[in-house]
């Protein structure tokens, strides 16, 4: 993946749904306890990636000493809510859930937020496609976007770019 050379940023022009997931590691000596859990991630991911039309526009991963956090982006919380619900999900939550019933040794966590359109700013520099970025496309800063409160305060657009 190539680097977007100089400032970068993004119309986030539609609403978009933005949902954090991850992991903690209570107890390192416990690794057969926390294993199946780092595990079940990864094959999810995949399946989000081959599939973009679940609704799932892009995501990153971060690892930490003991915590992992998978940040991901979605064109709506019906469509996170709808392929929570599918087959493949449900299977891996179900064993997920059994595997962290009683079992203190690894924490779990996920929040959920819907942004607005037009209600959020970004800037990128010399970056390769990341976040809202990659989510929505990268676009050079331009004059009204040299600033992060020219760019929050953009107005919705119509296509041919008049306000």
């Amino acid at each position: 993946m190539g680097v977007y050379k100089g400032r970068h940023t993004a119309d986030q022009n539609e609403e978009v749904t933005v949902f954090l997931i991850g992991m903690n590691i209570n107890n390192w000596l416990a690794v057969h306890k926390w294993l199946p859990v780092v595990l079940a991630m990864p094959p999810m991911i995949a399946e989000l990636e081959r599939n973009k039309d679940l609704g799932y526009l892009s995501g990153e991963l971060f690892f930490g000493l003991g915590r992992t956090l998978a940040l991901q982006y979605w064109k709506s919380t019906d469509d996170l809510f709808d392929y929570a619900r599918m087959q493949n999900h449900l299977k891996a939550w179900r064993k997920f859930n059994k595997r962290v019933r009683g079992n203190s040794a690894v924490g779990f966590y996920h929040e959920t937020y819907r942004i607005p359109a037009n209600s959020s700013e970004m800037i990128y520099v010399n970056m390769p496609a990341f976040g809202l970025g990659k989510a929505f496309g990268n676009e050079p800063v331009a004059r009204g976007t040299e600033s992060a409160r020219e760019r929050l305060s953009r107005k919705t657009r119509t296509s041919d770019g008049k306000e």
